[in-house]
């Protein structure tokens, strides 16, 4: 038994840790420590963040693999192994005949309980690594947009608004494209079926994350313009600091709120973009566990008779604890942190 770590299980294990890490240093400033203390003093968002947290969990757990007997597995996996060994023939109806099938099985008889916790991992690495790539490119070009104005203003703001004129869907689609026939030409260097689809599930959040940068650059934008002319920019300005010193350590900080908000936000967003981009062909690996593989699988079995209904139903509880429980607890950080909000507490 030895270790077997995809590239996406080192990243978000690094995230992990850098998490921890900020969280460590948030706790010695008290100008973000404050604000997350009033976050955890509501009830609705402690228990939000607990339901948040057995994803994560469940996500960590299912980012260890294993090498066994010339099998790769996660911890995860020998966990909830149970789960998926009672196999039926075909498709049995939830509690049906035994009470391991929570959720029923699919028309090969795999238990739907185990493929919707399977599937929580995918929906935590769409969620968070394109929200990743995004943020360099919106907080970059943002900044610098609002704060030098002028010439390189007006090319930013032509960048993201074509970008945006573009439909989504269709820029994604040709994207994606292009690059599984990379990897259908270059074999060789994805050796094995996890690593093709690990691949195109990593190149799946990187081509989110560059196409969807353009909202959250408009706000830092905006947002610059404002603290440009403040006293405090305009003392910096005359002491003669540097254009880029001033942005990192004026106007950085003030814009974190907007950062914070917008990531968490948009986590949900992305949580539900990735089942659409499965049903239209697009998303991940077709051997990868992920709820958009199973709504795109279900819109079919939905038309037997008698309708297949429980593998659709099993995918949609759990994608809306997600994304419920991932708005909730963002609008308690968006009031914890909007300095508008703040003032009226």
């Amino acid at each position: 038994m030895t270790l077997n770590f995809l590239p996406t299980d080192y990243i978000v294990w690094f995230l992990f840790f850098l998490c921890m890490s900020a969280a460590f240093w948030i706790r010695t400033q008290p100008h973000y420590r404050d604000p997350w203390k009033h976050v955890f003093r509501k009830k609705i968002s402690v228990i939000a963040f607990a339901v948040l947290s057995i994803y994560i969990v469940i996500g960590l757990l299912d980012s260890i693999h294993l090498n066994i007997m010339h099998q790769q597995k996660s911890v995860l996996d020998l966990i909830i192994g149970n789960l998926n060994t009672h196999d039926e023939k075909t498709y049995t109806r939830p509690f049906e005949h035994n009470y391991y099938h929570v959720f029923g099985t699919n028309k090969i008889g795999q238990d739907m309980l185990y493929e919707t916790i399977k599937s929580i991992r995918t929906g935590l690495l769409i969620g968070t690594l394109t929200t990743i790539f995004m943020l360099p490119f919106a907080l970059f070009f943002g900044t610098i947009a609002g704060y030098f104005g002028g010439f390189i203003d007006d090319i930013i703001q032509y960048i993201y608004t074509t970008l945006s004129s573009i439909p989504g869907v269709l820029l994604i689609t040709a994207m994606v494209l292009v690059m599984q026939v990379y990897i259908t030409n270059h074999a060789h260097l994805f050796p094995t079926i996890a690593d093709r689809a690990d691949a195109r599930l990593l190149i799946l959040c990187f081509i989110l994350g560059i196409t969807s940068w353009s909202s959250l650059c408009r706000l830092l934008r905006a947002e610059t313009l404002k603290l440009r002319e403040q006293e405090f920019v305009t003392a910096s300005i005359a002491m003669g600091a540097r254009p880029m010193l001033i942005i990192l350590r004026h106007i950085m900080p003030n814009v974190m709120h907007i950062i914070i908000i917008t990531i968490v936000l948009d986590f949900s967003g992305l949580v539900l973009a990735e089942a659409i981009l499965s049903y239209v062909g697009v998303g991940v690996d077709p051997t990868t566990a992920s709820w958009g593989n199973m709504i795109n699988t279900s819109r079919l079995e939905l038309a037997r008779e008698p309708m297949v209904w429980w593998p659709l139903l099993s995918a949609l509880i759990f994608m809306f604890f997600l994304v419920l429980s991932a708005n909730l607890f963002a609008d308690t950080v968006r009031d914890a942190f909007d300095p508008r909000l703040r003032e009226t507490r």
